[in-house]
Formats: structure tokens, C-alpha cells, sequence
């Protein structure tokens, strides 16, 4: 089934080889499985995941040649014969996780994305750096039609990832989260998650550009790293109490923070881990932690549920996404940005330039 003649061919970014770059170059359309949908992607966000795919740098195979890209956001014109709840002209969303078994044991509690047969947008199976992208059909966000296709492209990552860490934190409203890697993609959307459930935020980075975004998203407080002249004490002091955040959300891209972490959360605090710097290790005192009592863990990807929950915080305009867009045949360029660490929130590719 579709909704408009659909071309053969399309425009796409394409990694070739480990390292990239990204080619900007014509591709096949795909056809959808019996249980998939065909996404017109309009516009899709850039991730640092993104960037880690092109380059090989964690310990997970990708798919080579890649089309990367997991936050798309478009129009379904295309179904599988076995798709029956998205209707042709829905708006939906490629995301991180583009599909899972469905029956194993961590499918049938809502851990999907701990399904040892998922299959990851832009990692394992192409993604959403196209103008048509293909996802499972139970795996897809559902989009309400008054939310803004460019502006929504964020939280399907970046927006979901951050809500489900804090979810994970336990914290309560009126507890205090510091949000280290505040001024990046999904330290900005961490900040807004974090202002609509009531936490008090301590928003850790560096540089004025992202202190002023983030005391503008929500934030209590800014702790600059780079000029701060004790870290550990500033954090403990514009928590609530003086005794540390309850919870510490790691969105950062260096192993440094995840090191610190421990030393300024309260004792019972959480620490928890997102970002996931190439070849970093985490390492806690042992006496330290037992002695406090500091819960350290790690938080994935959104489930379903998550998916639906988080949107629906942006639908309400409770979540703002900070960003900027570039035509998909400068995303070259984005990632040298990104690399340089100059990215104040999210970068958005408009799928047609």
C-alpha cells in the first residue's frame, strides 16, 4: 500500500569505509517487509552515536556500506501486508532501536532494547541519513500530526534516551540531578526532561555559550569544568543540602566525568551512566561506594513506552529541542563539529538538500 508514487532511487549518506567520511550519494529504494513500514524521512537529528558509527570505534560490528542516522522523522507511505495499526500519510519515527524479536524474555517485560536479535537503525540495518528509510512497524514512534516533523526529530533519541536515564535515577520532584554534558544534544533535552518532573538541576559543561542555554533550559545551576577550581565541592554545594545531587545523569563524551561522579552524589545517590565515550573504563572506590552506598548503573535506550511517554512531554511543550539544520549533503560537516566539540545542542539534516 502507498500514498504517492514512490521513486526508485533517493538521495543518502553514505559511509563506505571505517573512518567515513559520509558520501553524499544516490541510492536504491527499498522495499518494505511484510512487517515493516516505508518512512518518507523529512528531517533526521545527528547523534554522537552517529559519529561513532562512521568512525568503528566502539565494540559492536556496524554494517558496511552504512546509512546511519536513528532520529528520523517523516511520513509512512509504504506498509507490509501483516501492518495493520499505522495507516499510509501517519507521521512516525525511525529510531534507535528499528526492531526486536518481540518474544524473548526481556521482549516480554518491556526491555526490548536489551533483545539479544535487535536490530539498531544507522548501526547494524540503515537508517535515517535517507529520504526513505524502512524500520519495523511495532518498533516505529508514533508522531502526532500537530507536532512539527523538524523539531521533533531529537527527542527520538536524544529526548527519549535522557527521560528513560532519569526515570532510571529514582529521583523524586524536588531532589537535586546533575547533568554532566549539560550543554550538549542530550544534556539540553536532559535539562528540559529534568525542569517538567521537578528536579532541582545542577548543569555541569563548559563555555558561556552552552552556560547561557542552559540556565535558559531549566537549569538551577552552572558548574563550568574547565574553570571550576574544585569540581567535586561546587556540585556539592548547589545541591540541596550541601550533601551532593541525588542523582548524577552521565551524558558526557569523555571517560574523565564518569570518574568524578562518585565523589560529589550523596551518599545513597545514583549515578547514571548514558554517554559512552570510545574505549572509556568506570572505576569507583570499593570502600567509598559500599560505605555510602552509591548506586551506579547503566540506562539504554527507551522502551515503547518510554517512546510514547517522552513525546508526549514534547507534544504538551513541555520540551524544546535546541537546533540547527543543515541540508543532509553537508553532514560531513556536521560531524567535524562534533568532533571538535563545538555543537551547542542538536544538529537537524533536512533530508531534501
Amino acid at each position: 500500500m502507498t500514498i504517492s508514487k514512490i521513486p526508485s532511487e533517493q538521495w543518502a549518506a553514505v559511509v563506505e569505509k571505517t573512518g567515513g567520511p559520509v558520501v553524499y550519494k544516490r541510492i536504491p529504494v527499498k522495499q518494505p517487509g511484510p512487517d515493516e513500514v516505508l518512512i518518507n524521512v523529512k528531517f533526521s537529528g545527528v547523534c554522537h552515536t552517529d559519529l561513532h558509527a562512521m568512525m568503528g570505534d566502539w565494540p559492536l560490528a556496524t554494517k558496511l556500506p552504512l546509512v546511519g542516522g536513528h532520529e528520523g522523522a517523516g511520513v509512512v507511505v509504504a506498509r507490509g501486508d501483516l501492518v495493520k495499526d499505522i495507516e499510509i500519510g501517519d507521521h512516525a519515527g525511525i529510531k534507535w532501536l528499528n526492531g526486536s524479536c518481540l518474544n524473548c524474555s526481556y521482549c516480554n517485560v518491556a526491555d526490548e532494547p536489551l533483545c539479544t536479535k535487535a536490530q539498531l537503525s544507522g548501526y547494524t540495518v540503515d537508517g535515517s541519513f535517507q529520504q526513505y528509510a524502512i524500520a519495523k512497524a511495532a518498533h516505529v514512534a508514533r508522531i502526532p500530526k500537530e507536532c512539527d516533523l523538524e523539531a521533533i526529530a531529537p527527542i527520538l533519541c536524544a529526548g527519549i534516551t535522557v527521560y528513560k536515564g532519569l526515570k532510571e535515577s529514582g529521583a523524586k520532584a524536588g531532589e537535586s540531578v546533575a547533568i554532566v554534558g549539560a550543554g550538549g544534544g542530550l544534556g539540553s533535552l536532559a535539562c528540559q526532561y529534568a525542569k517538567a518532573m521537578g528536579f532541582k538541576i545542577i548543569a555541569i559543561d563548559a563555555g558561556a555559550e552552552k552556560k547561557d542555554m542552559c540556565m535558559k533550559l531549566g537549569a538551577d545551576t552552572f558548574v563550568d569544568f574547565t574553570t571550576s577550581k574544585d569540581l567535586v565541592s561546587e556540585v556539592k554545594a548547589a545541591s540541596n543540602d550541601g550533601q551532593g545531587p541525588h542523582a548524577v545523569l552521565l551524558v558526557a563524551v569523555t571517560e574523565k566525568p564518569f570518574q568524578q561522579a562518585t565523589q560529589y552524589v550523596r551518599s545513597r545517590g545514583v549515578v547514571v551512566c548514558i554517554g559512552l565515550p570510545a574505549d572509556a573504563k568506570l572505576s569507583a572506590p570499593v570502600f567509598d561506594t559500599v560505605i555510602r552506598m552509591i548506586n551506579i548503573k547503566g540506562s539504554y535506550v527507551g522502551n515503547r513506552a518510554d517512546t510514547a511517554e517522552a513525546i508526549e512531554f514534547y507534544r504538551r511543550g513541555l520540551i524544546n529541542a535546541p537546533f540547527k539544520t543543515v541540508g543532509l549533503s553537508q553532514l560531513q560537516d556536521v560531524f567535524k563539529l562534533m568532533k571538535e566539540g563545538k555543537i551547542a545542542g542538536r544538529y537537524v539534516v533536512d533530508t531534501s538538500k
